[in-house]
């Protein structure tokens, strides 16, 4: 049986209703193709193609124990859910202000208060809280000579949670999180990349709870503004390295 070339979601609505009626039989692949739903119904020439096999009733068992456990996961989840949101009720304005932040959804808004707390002011500053969660640069030195500049191992909840939204963020068109990616990615990859916008993503974390305010957009273009003289100087460099003299004028 060839389903998941088909339909690469086999845990959606149709893959689902496929499933139940393989362990319900019989297994006609033109009357299982008719219970697509949505763009499946489309593809359903496919479907009875990948859905004609030797389905026997052992696989309909294995398969039937395997809904079931998926089906005790969701109501598990479900339940856990509901726990978690009756226990975060007190932070709720806290939650909502994280919310507002690029990348950052409700889920990672509990995580993120569940690991640092809502109250910064064991934090000096943010570069205070991004050293405690290891998010900062490594200083490693040998012999007066700078080595690795990894960063140390942290909180792996929170990190892990933030390495996601900076994931998400950095996707965030016309942003001030996106340019910094791409500014990022030229000089030393992806990963560290997405490192360097979680790093920026727990600043904005301390500022927002810090100061009880919502994140405000700075623009794709806050680096260029307030680094002016940064920016042109590397600019020229770029220049001269392929074999330009430029001379600077101000614009009218």
């Amino acid at each position: 049986m060839k389903l998941a070339s088909v339909a690469s979601a086999i845990l959606g609505v149709s893959g689902r209703a496929l499933r139940a009626a393989l362990v319900q039989g019989p297994t006609d692949p033109a009357g299982l193709a008719d219970l697509a739903r949505g763009r499946r119904r489309g593809k359903r020439a496919a479907l009875r193609q990948a859905l004609a096999s030797r389905f026997r009733p052992h696989h309909a068992f294995v398969i039937a124990q395997l809904l079931a456990h998926l089906d005790d996961l969701e109501d598990a989840i479900t339940t856990l859910r509901a726990a978690i949101e009756r226990g975060m009720a007190p932070w709720a304005e806290p939650l909502r202000r994280l919310d507002t932040i690029p990348g950052i959804n409700q889920r990672t808004a509990e995580v993120i208060l569940a690991e640092v707390g809502a109250g910064m002011s064991v934090f000096p500053s943010a570069r205070h809280l991004a050293s405690w969660a290891a998010l900062c640069p490594g200083h490693h030195e040998s012999g007066g000579k700078p080595k690795s500049g990894k960063t140390r191992t942290g909180n792996r909840w929170l990190r892990t949670a933030l390495i996601e939204a900076a994931a998400g963020a950095s996707r965030a068109k016309h942003s001030a999180l996106q340019a910094r990616f791409r500014r990022v990615l030229r000089q030393r990859g992806p990963k560290k990349a997405v490192v360097a916008v979680a790093h920026a993503l727990l600043r904005m974390v301390y500022h927002v709870l810090a100061d009880g305010t919502v994140y405000r957009e700075a623009g794709a273009d806050y680096y260029d503004r307030h680094h002016r003289q940064r920016v042109t100087r590397r600019a020229l460099q770029a220049l001269e390295r392929q074999g330009y003299r430029v001379t600077l004028e101000p614009a009218a």
